[in-house]
C-alpha cells in the first residue's frame, strides 16, 4: 500500500494493489458557481489520476456530494462533457451539508491503475 500527498489527517491518494482511492476533492476557489466548482474538482481528479499513471477512463466509482439537489443539472452538464462516454464509472449523487457553506460539490473517486 502506498499513501501519497499526506498530511497528519489524511492522504489525498491511496494506492492498494491495482486500485487508486482519492480523498474527497473540492475546489480551491469556493466563490465559483456549481459549474466552475465542478470543473475545478474534475481537473483535480484528472491531475491526481495522471500523477499515478491512470486516467478517467479507468474510473470505477465516483461518489458525488452536492449542497443542493436543485444544482445537480448544472453539475451534470460539466460532468457529461468531461466523463469518458465509452467507459463511464459507477456513480452516486447525494445531497449533503458541507463544513464550509460556500462549497457546492465534493467528489470521492476510485479508479484502476
Amino acid at each position: 500500500m502506498e499513501r501519497l500527498n499526506k498530511s497528519h489527517r489524511m492522504s489525498q491518494i491511496v494506492m492498494h494493489g491495482d486500485t487508486i482511492y482519492l480523498a474527497g476533492q473540492v475546489c480551491k476557489d469556493d466563490t465559483q458557481d456549481m459549474k466552475g466548482q465542478t470543473q475545478s474538482v474534475l481537473d483535480k481528479i484528472d491531475a491526481h489520476l495522471e500523477s499515478v499513471g491512470s486516467n478517467k477512463s479507468k474510473l470505477l466509482m465516483v461518489q458525488i456530494f452536492v449542497s443542493d439537489m436543485s444544482l445537480v443539472g448544472q453539475m451534470n452538464e460539466v460532468w457529461d462533457a468531461w466523463v469518458d462516454q465509452n467507459d463511464p464509472p459507477a456513480r452516486a449523487c447525494v445531497q449533503a451539508p458541507f463544513a464550509r457553506p460556500e462549497l457546492l460539490v465534493e467528489m470521492v473517486a476510485t479508479a484502476a491503475i
